[in-house]
């Protein structure tokens, strides 16, 4: 149907008007942006909050704050605060709030080196806790100075590790499991359903970890707070200590309160006595862009973030998922990157603790993509890259993890849950009509039969023997055999990977980044620019979208319940989920247990 004239007018003047006012939101976010820029005074102190969830990245939204949304503060961007004001002149010192950091102690490890790298300035760092645990009094202990208030206390009572097991309830519910498992003696995920207690394998590789673990915990009190390793360890036997017995054991400088801590700052930067400490938050430093002060420019490298359990699909996040990377998502993102020209190398950042053996396959293949293009890729492992995580890792050109790191978990399991119980518990009856010799091997109230398992044995078999040790030995230039030896689902941390030649070196991102100019051939003394892939969502669409599968009203209803539960009874549910998916053949490479080091 043709358009009158009048029509095509109003046509052409409502596009015009359309394009104008795109171009005056962008040029008003460009203003915004520019006018909101904090300033920052010369012999400023930059006060970074270490505390919240601190998810390892979150896209900065400009038009977020246009809104006056708050942003939540990744462990990235925290990083980064850090690396801008080393070159800042105008900042002369650093404090830390902490306050319980939702990090591991790999990025626990990763945020100390930061903080060393930033003191090699000869600027100052020093920390402020109101109660100082394991995790925050390690991460103060890298700073020159540790405060904590008159009544503040400090809880460095050693490790303990903590895996719960869910047999009971499902007993009580008349639910079983049927599963089989590569690795029977180190790859127990499914103990949590099978057992009540943990494993012989399970024991001996979680003491192997707090052994790790507590000998770099002490030897870094000792290091940073002049005691030997002895005197620490006497130390830790002896606490919890008020702030009064922590000064005298020299574990903390003063007991101070936040304003004296301002005092003391004010004093080693040479304010005068009635000057004003000069501060600038974290929160509006983020504000002010790495390129003024000399970073973030140059060549190209792409940073891509796996980070949560392993899906098929889009990434997303909510209570009632987690945090999950899907494949789709990793995917494309890797392909963009190999694709764009302009790009100099690939760097993944990987925290996961692995997923489903197909979305893992799937992203593994566009890895080897990636590298057929030229493009180096370069893994950094943050606080776990296990299993699905090392799957993803293992065809990298160089792969960087810090020591704390948990890693490995090279195995496979799958398996269903059996209903038969609890349906009669309920009353529910049913029967199946079936054709075909193994078409009930998804029956939800059926163990399966010597024939079914043996097919599904044959199944798991295949994608451990002829898929992941296979493209880990080839990744990591061993044999298939010596691969088997260290695999078998059993996790490692990263000093111990890299004795078994499971990744190449230790370090942080920014470490992953120098490998990665390396590798691309780009010069070690000039800056490269991190373009994050994908490109984050416009924030209208992350905000108003409703393609998250966790969407729907029912859906967001159920996650609002769920998040005010307690974290466990959400693991809890997280696993039932994977059970779910389970039923229906999909095989998972997970780690053995949900470890919890406190």
């Amino acid at each position: 149907m043709a358009l009158s004239k009048t029509s095509k007018i109003l046509l052409i003047v409502g596009a015009a008007v359309a394009v104008v006012l795109v171009i005056a939101l962008i040029l008003g976010i460009w203003i915004v942006r520019s006018a909101g820029r904090p300033s920052v005074p010369d012999n400023s102190v930059l006060v970074l909050s270490v505390s919240g969830e601190l998810p390892d990245y979150v896209a900065e939204e400009p038009l977020a704050k246009l809104f006056g949304i708050k942003q939540t503060q990744s462990f990235t961007n925290l990083l980064t605060q850090l690396r801008k004001a080393k070159v800042d002149k105008r900042i002369s010192a650093v404090e830390l709030e902490i306050n319980f950091p939702g990090i591991g102690w790999g990025k626990a490890d990763e945020l100390r080196d930061a903080i060393k790298d930033f003191r090699a300035s000869g600027k100052p760092v020093y920390a402020y806790m109101e109660v100082g645990t394991n995790r925050e009094y390690y991460i103060a202990t890298a700073a020159d100075k540790i405060f904590l208030p008159p009544s503040g206390d400090v809880y460095i009572n050693g490790f303990a590790a903590e895996a719960m097991f869910y047999k009971g309830s499902l007993d009580k519910l008349g639910i079983e499991t049927d599963v089989i498992q590569i690795g029977p003696k180190y790859k127990n995920a499914p103990d949590q359903y099978t057992r009540k207690d943990m494993s012989d394998g399970q024991k001996e590789v979680t003491n192997a970890i707090l052994d790790e673990y507590f000998n770099r915990f002490t030897q870094g009190i000792a290091e940073s707070r002049k005691k030997s390793v002895d005197d620490v360890k006497g130390l830790i036997d002896g606490a919890p200590y008020n702030a009064d017995q922590a000064k005298k054991l020299g574990l903390i400088d003063d007991a101070f309160y936040r304003e004296q801590v301002d005092d003391e700052l004010k004093s080693k930067l040479g304010y005068k006595a009635d000057d004003k400490l000069r501060t600038i938050r974290g929160g509006d430093y983020r504000e002010i862009p790495s390129d003024t002060l000399g970073l973030n420019q140059g060549e190209k490298v792409a940073v891509i973030y796996a980070s949560g359990a392993i899906n098929v699909g889009r990434s997303a996040n909510g209570p009632l998922s987690g945090e999950m990377v899907g494949s789709d998502t990793f995917i494309n993102a890797i392909n963009d990157a190999a694709a764009d020209t302009s790009v100099k190398a690939i760097v993944l950042r990987i925290d996961s603790p692995g997923g489903s053996a197909l979305a893992s396959d799937l992203m593994w293949h566009a890895i080897e993509n990636a590298k057929a293009k030229k493009k180096p890729v370069v893994v950094s492992m943050a606080d776990v890259a296990a299993s699905g995580g090392y799957y993803i890792a293992c065809n990298a050109d160089k792969i960087v993890a810090e020591p704390s790191t948990i890693t490995g978990s090279i195995g496979v399991f799958m398996g269903k849950p059996v209903l038969k119980g609890f349906y009669n518990w309920l009353g529910v009856t049913n029967e199946y009509t079936m054709r075909g010799k193994n078409s009930g091997i998804f029956r939800e109230t059926e163990h399966w039969t010597p024939e079914e398992r043996a097919k599904m044995v044959e199944q798991t078999n295949s994608i451990y023997f002829d898929n992941f040790v296979p493209k880990v030995a080839k990744g990591r230039n061993k044999s298939p055999e010596d691969v088997n030896t260290i695999a078998q689902g059993r996790v490692w941390t990263g000093t111990q990977a890299k004795d078994n030649g499971l990744i190449d070196e230790f370090g942080g991102l920014e470490h992953a980044i120098d490998v990665a100019k390396q590798l691309a051939g780009l010069p070690a003394d000039k800056d490269v620019r991190r373009v994050v892939f994908p490109a984050p969502r416009p924030f209208l669409e992350e905000y108003f979208g409703n393609d998250d599968p966790e969407g729907s009203a029912e859906n967001r209803a159920q996650a609002a319940l769920l998040g005010s539960m307690p974290a466990d009874i959400r693991k809890a549910f997280r696993y039932s989920q994977m059970l779910d998916r389970m039923q229906h053949g999909e095989a998972m490479l997970m780690m053995p247990f949900d470890l919890e080091i406190k």
